[in-house]
């Protein structure tokens, strides 16, 4: 049987698009160049606002990742720079594929935003060698994003910053240093307060000799006045908080010796070994009197060392006759 003939396959010829088809293909790409130029700006601005070297001047975030990774080390500056890399490679990211690169890197969310938080906290300050090596690692480093911009310019430019000195902080334990930064934050609102309250003051002053020309200031007690209660408003409210640690430590040990006796076979006077669950409390009562001592101790000196020769001087005795000046039966007049 004799085969068909082959049909010959006619040549394809150019697809002829209609204008309208490729003003709208031409238009695509422009809108892709446009947003591609967009990205890029704003990649670039990021990591120039945080101080970050791009990986080959490349906004690419796979290059920025493994820029991150070789980074992930415990030094304070490696730190930083794993937090600028991190800043950028956000900006880089499409929306929503941020969270799957922290994946791969192995960073938990809550741990890459502090790593942000201190490359944008410490971006704006004058980072030194000194300044660096006294935070020392990353736990400190992170401990430290709870002092105000202007606290940190201090220590960078200074080495101190308030009673909170470098030499200081790179001795410090953990523990203290979160202690004494806590401690920091809260003399530094108080003196912020204390500016503001003094600024108000100095501009309702002003107001009052443009209006009615000069007057005599008020009286010392009146001007320490609004000091005074705030020194009895704190003192109150840590006195209060001390007795009610009172009541918790004789709560705890009521609470012990009622259990005691319902512990079989007691009998008075036994000996009945305290729980570690108990223990482990009690050591923990134990550390925050040993922490609290500590801070009262400190403010003892404190008070001592800026008002230590008055508080003597103001001291005056009224002399008797035949009494040695500071022995028994001296009067003592404050």
């Amino acid at each position: 049987m004799p085969r068909a003939a082959t049909k010959t396959q006619e040549p394809v010829t150019d697809i002829v698009l209609s204008p309208k088809a490729v003003a709208q293909i031409e238009g695509a790409q422009d809108a892709l160049a446009i947003d591609e130029m967009q990205m890029q700006a704003r990649v670039r601005a990021v990591a120039l606002q945080v101080g970050y070297q791009l990986p080959g001047d490349c906004i690419d975030p796979d290059l920025i990742q493994r820029d991150i990774a070789a980074n992930m080390r415990r030094s304070v500056e490696a730190c930083l720079e794993v937090g600028r890399g991190l800043t950028a490679l956000k900006a880089a990211c499409q929306h929503g594929s941020f969270m799957s690169r922290l994946d791969v890197l192995g960073l938990e969310t809550r741990v890459a935003q502090r790593f942000m938080q201190a490359a944008a906290k410490f971006s704006n300050a004058a980072l030194t060698t000194h300044l660096t090596k006294a935070i020392g690692n990353q736990t400190k480093l992170f401990e430290m994003l709870v002092l105000e911009d202007e606290q940190i310019d201090e220590l960078a430019l200074t080495g101190e910053s308030g009673e909170l000195k470098l030499d200081d902080i790179a001795t410090m334990s953990v523990k203290e240093l979160r202690l004494a930064l806590r401690q920091s934050k809260q003399d530094h609102k108080y003196a912020s307060e204390q500016q503001t309250k003094e600024r108000e003051r100095a501009e309702k002053a002003e107001k009052a000799l443009k209006a009615g020309g000069p007057k005599a200031p008020p009286p010392l007690s009146e001007r320490l006045e609004e000091i005074s209660e705030d020194v009895d408003k704190v003192q109150k409210a840590a006195s209060e908080a001390l007795l009610q640690i009172s009541g918790q430590i004789k709560s705890i040990d009521q609470w012990w010796m009622d259990e005691m006796v319902k512990q079989p076979g007691y009998e008075p006077g036994d000996a009945v070994p305290m729980p570690a669950e108990l223990v482990a409390l009690a050591q923990k009562l134990h550390d925050n009197a040993e922490r609290i001592a500590a801070a009262v101790g400190s403010l003892q000196h404190l008070v001592f060392d800026r008002f230590g020769h008055e508080i003597q001087a103001a001291h005056t005795y009224v002399m008797q006759p035949g009494v040695i000046p500071g022995q028994a039966g001296q009067a003592q007049v404050e």
